[in-house]
């Protein structure tokens, strides 16, 4: 029973993390919407139309898990940005929140992979637009590793 609330304690004390330290911590100071800017950098517009948008980067040291692969938040914060970006070129001004997002992860992608993001803008309607993300892997000849569709309010 010790065992278990000495496991139990240390979860909460991860999750929380060093409230102290937090204090003093960079990320305290970090400014609004940062995560896009973390998840997205060195990301690459390859194609761009109405409808359509085709990005490629490779997989980023600070995106990975610890199991050494792209983290499936990083992943998923992909859908949302990509998926987000290809309603806008259908002609929206804005194109406000994701109301669900749903990911297959199929397989992994590793330390400087390179992948290709590709969204299509599925149907744009008045009150929700649906978008599918496909994220492929260049060194299995493209081989999906996570498939999605977001739908966006």
């Amino acid at each position: 029973m010790v065992g278990e609330s000495m496991n139990l304690e240390s979860v909460k004390q991860y999750l929380e993390g060093d409230k102290e330290k937090e204090k003093e911590s960079e990320v305290a100071n970090l400014p609004p919407r940062f995560i896009e800017r973390f998840v997205a950098k060195g990301i690459k517009v390859d194609f761009i139309e109405h409808g359509r948008i085709v990005c490629s980067m490779k997989v980023q040291p600070h995106l990975l898990n610890a199991g050494n692969f792209l983290h499936g938040g990083a992943t998923a914060t992909l859908v949302d940005l990509i998926g987000s970006a290809v309603i806008h070129t259908t002609g929206l001004p804005h194109t406000g929140v994701s109301v669900e997002i749903n990911v297959s992860y199929l397989d992994s992608a590793f330390l400087d992979e390179e992948i290709e993001i590709e969204s299509k803008a599925l149907r744009v309607g008045k009150a929700v637009a649906v978008a599918s993300v496909e994220l492929r892997k260049k060194k299995d000849d493209w081989h999906s590793f996570a498939i999605n569709v977001c739908i966006c309010n």
